[in-house]
């Protein structure tokens, strides 16, 4: 079956994101993300997944257990079980890409609270 934005599950997360998924098995998850400018999600780790982005528009930073990594269009970023991380759209355009996820990140998310200095 052919999957696009325009025939699959879509929902809202973070700071006015947009998702689309694309696939979601109990063991592989694909996803088309769109963050809006300036936006971040919340710092958190995942027990069980691996996830590979892939920018397909824009530029991404990923902070991951600390360190900032840049993350340019056509280009991905692979994330390990059990770092903490977060992407984040520090631009004034529209961040689009996608989110593997193997297994699927269903019940597998945990977020990092953080202490506010």
């Amino acid at each position: 079956m052919i999957k696009s934005k325009q025939n699959t599950e879509h929902y809202n997360w973070g700071e006015n994101c947009d998702s689309w998924v694309l696939l979601n098995s109990e063991n592989l998850s694909i996803k088309q993300e769109i963050m809006p400018p300036n936006s971040k999600e919340e710092l958190h780790s995942h027990k069980n997944a691996q996830q590979f982005f892939f920018i397909l528009k824009g530029k991404a930073t990923f902070v991951v257990d600390g360190e900032v990594f840049k993350v340019a269009e056509n280009s991905g970023f692979y994330i390990t079980p059990n770092k903490n991380h977060l992407i984040e759209n520090k631009s004034d355009v529209n961040l689009e890409f996608l989110v593997i996820s193997n297994p699927s990140t269903n019940n597998d998310r945990f977020v990092i609270k953080t202490k506010l200095l």
